[in-house]
């Protein structure tokens, strides 16, 4: 099986967001991927396996299966083109569990067509800012996150938060955000997911499906340019279309390599 890691929402290597992608020729048990996951040790790792003039598409981290990933699926687009799977004027075409997916080149960005993730306000539980260390300006859910605006960049780029009790939140993962001081930017922000494994995501699209519709009421606008204040750090361009979002972004090939078949006799 090939596999690639591939860098997502950045044009420079060992920036943005690593996913790695394995190309599947038949299928194999959920184990089996789970277990290249855990190996493989990134945020997520995208399974591809071709299925007519498409691909079925899911997502694990190295603890579990995910229900919507945009990192993964830029890098997915970005490997079929650059291994000749699919021509660069093709559409790449993915059936995912949160419905068809699809991807198109944009010269140098790959323009990705998502479900918009509309949060409503909540109650938070106490833990979210005793974990986080700040103080809301405004708390709201969807069906994965809770979504946490805060009164700066600052505060948002400062935060250290306690991952052990932000674990016991139930949700999938916690977006931080927040308007941006500089000009270039609408907003910005951080994804905290440790229930998944990963404590702090370096570039989260799905997070960006959520984050657009929220700032379009407030920013007044639809189109966004945003920047995910993680280490790696990271871009994505919003930009709102009635009940989708289009999330656009560059990646780049960091590892080309094979899986040996040895793994078959311990996947479980």
């Amino acid at each position: 099986m090939k596999i690639f890691q591939v860098d997502s929402f950045t044009n420079k290597p060992f920036t943005g967001n690593p996913a790695g992608v394995c190309i599947l020729q038949e299928s194999i048990p959920d184990s089996g991927m789970l277990k290249i996951a855990k190996e493989m040790n990134l945020p997520e790792t995208a399974f591809l396996r071709e299925l007519g003039r498409g691909y079925n598409l899911r997502w694990f981290t190295p603890t579990t299966e995910v229900e919507l990933c945009g990192h993964a699926t830029l890098a997915s687009a970005h490997v079929l083109w650059e291994t000749g799977d699919l021509c660069p004027d093709e559409t790449a075409i993915f059936d995912t569990l949160s419905g068809q997916l699809t991807a198109k080149k944009n010269g140098e960005l790959i323009d990705m067509d998502f479900p918009a993730e509309y949060e409503t306000s909540a109650n938070a539980p106490p833990e979210i800012a005793r974990a986080l260390g700040a103080e809301p300006v405004y708390v709201g859910k969807n069906r994965f996150d809770y979504l946490v605006e805060v009164e700066s960049e600052e505060i948002v780029r400062a935060m250290e938060p306690d991952f052990d009790l932000l674990k016991t939140v139930p949700c999938r993962g916690i977006i931080v955000t927040s308007r941006a001081d500089t000009g270039r930017y609408d907003f910005v922000s951080r994804f905290f997911a440790p229930a998944l494994g990963v404590n702090e995501d370096p570039v989260t699209g799905s997070a960006h499906c959520c984050l657009g519709p929220y700032w379009e009421s407030r920013l007044n606008k639809s189109r966004f340019e945003a920047c995910q204040l993680s280490e790696r750090g990271g871009v994505v361009r919003v930009a709102v279309t009635s009940d989708r979002v289009i999330l656009s972004g560059q990646a780049v090939t960091v590892i080309r390599g094979e899986i040996s078949n040895y793994w078959r006799n311990s996947h479980g």
